[in-house]
């Protein structure tokens, strides 16, 4: 059931007050670019096979479309990962479409070419470039410069047989006159798709929607409706998340993001924050019970630490000590009713994601939070019990550790 279709008349959502189509008109899909464009942080560790395999899977659990494997011409160990991820595809069946990132170079796309050789899968060649006049002035590149790359490149892989998409870095601060030649040429040479990037989390909203609507416009005057547009985003103005949601209302076809944001700098769009956000705005239909253990799984494989504060998978996500908030769930609980305890206090139901509502006991808390405590572990107590947690509690300025108050329950169990 869609999250929009509530079960009660609890809630009156502003967000849908007067939306009355779908974000898109079309089926669009998310690509993980965690185990390629993720693992470019200098921050993060590149996760060994094992876990790449574990990510893999866990991926198509949540309904991802498609996946960046890596980077072939990096080296042997990534081109090495990047042929038992798509074994592992294959012989475990998932529906999960493989994909390679390139520069626009024949030497980065051959190694590609060599695994789809050997294996016999194919695989998306995603081949990018700089296109914004600072990176060309920086390079000291010119248009006809960017044309020579993407003609011996995308000639090569297409000749391979292998679907490719033109990625031109940096879109959102680049030149139309620059932006209609790459296009049109690559188009030309055959391309599935062109990707849009914001690679600097440079773009607004305002930003995108003038962006996807030159692109379509273009599309449509060189009767190349059918390429389909993926969009790349970043983080770095905070963004990135609700920028994905505002590309595919402007058209994109294929969203990108990585498992918690990991990238370089502050980071890609948060992937696990856009399907939470797509549930919740009734877009997404696949089971995402498994979001925190997909996570889980980035936080292990990359040594990234989840933030405490980090939405839906963080340890404060569903967690409150406030007497006021916590007495507003013990009440819907005892009510017999999850689905209103699960949202009284919550944006975010914590159910839907495999997690549930936590009360602490600590300087801000009520006697309904020791009270919910205790009987929440089924440890008996009487009411000198509960003053004297309550008593521990208002004199400290933080929240009780779970030592904490066992201790003073081991106290009177003593007496």
């Amino acid at each position: 059931m869609s999250e929009r279709a509530y079960d009660h008349d609890y809630v009156f959502d502003w967000n849908h007050l007067k939306k009355v189509a779908p974000l898109s008109s079309k089926p669009f899909e998310i690509l993980d670019e965690t185990l390629r464009d993720g693992i470019q942080s200098p921050s993060v560790t590149d996760p060994g096979i094992d876990e790449k395999i574990e990510l893999l899977h866990l991926m198509e659990s949540l309904g991802i479309g498609a996946a960046d494997l890596g980077l072939p011409g990096a080296g042997e160990r990534q081109q090495g990962d990047v042929e038992v991820l798509v074994k592992e595809i294959d012989s475990a069946g998932l529906k999960i479409k493989p994909n390679c990132a390139a520069r626009t170079m024949v030497r980065d796309i051959r190694p590609i070419v060599e695994v789809v050789q050997k294996t016999g899968i194919p695989i998306e060649v995603y081949a990018f470039i700089g296109s914004s006049p600072i990176r060309l002035f920086a390079e000291d590149w010119s248009v006809d410069t960017l044309l020579r790359h993407v003609d011996e490149s995308i000639s090569f892989a297409v000749k391979e047989g292998l679907d490719v998409c033109l990625v031109t870095e940096d879109t959102t601060r680049s030149r139309p006159d620059v932006l209609d030649p790459l296009f049109r040429r690559a188009i030309d040479l055959g391309v599935k798709r062109l990707c849009l990037c914001d690679t600097v989390g440079h773009a607004t909203p305002d930003g995108i929607n003038n962006l996807f609507d030159w692109t379509k416009s273009l599309l449509r005057g060189y009767g190349a409706e059918h390429i389909q547009l993926d969009w790349h985003g970043h983080n770095d103005r905070g963004l990135g998340v609700a920028n994905a949601i505002i590309a595919i209302e402007a058209g994109a076809d294929r969203v990108h993001g990585t498992g918690l944001g990991v990238g370089e700098r502050v980071g890609n769009s948060a992937i696990d924050q856009i399907l939470l956000n797509l549930k919740l705005l009734g877009e997404w239909e696949p089971d995402l019970s498994n979001l925190l253990l997909y996570c889980q799984a980035v936080s292990r494989a990359c040594h990234v630490d989840i933030p405490y504060n980090y939405p839906m998978a963080g340890s404060d996500a569903f967690r409150t000590g406030t007497g006021v908030h916590a007495a507003a769930i013990i009440k819907s609980v005892k009510k017999g009713d999850q689905w209103l305890a699960d949202r009284v206090y919550s944006g975010v139901p914590a159910g839907v994601f495999g997690r549930h509502q936590e009360i602490e006991v600590g300087h801000m808390s009520g006697l309904s939070n020791v009270y919910y405590w205790l009987e929440s572990r089924r440890i008996p107590y009487t009411e000198e019990l509960v003053q004297d947690i309550f008593s521990k509690a208002k004199s400290t300025n933080r929240t009780l550790s779970k030592e904490e108050i066992m201790s003073v329950v081991r106290k009177h169990e003593r007496v």
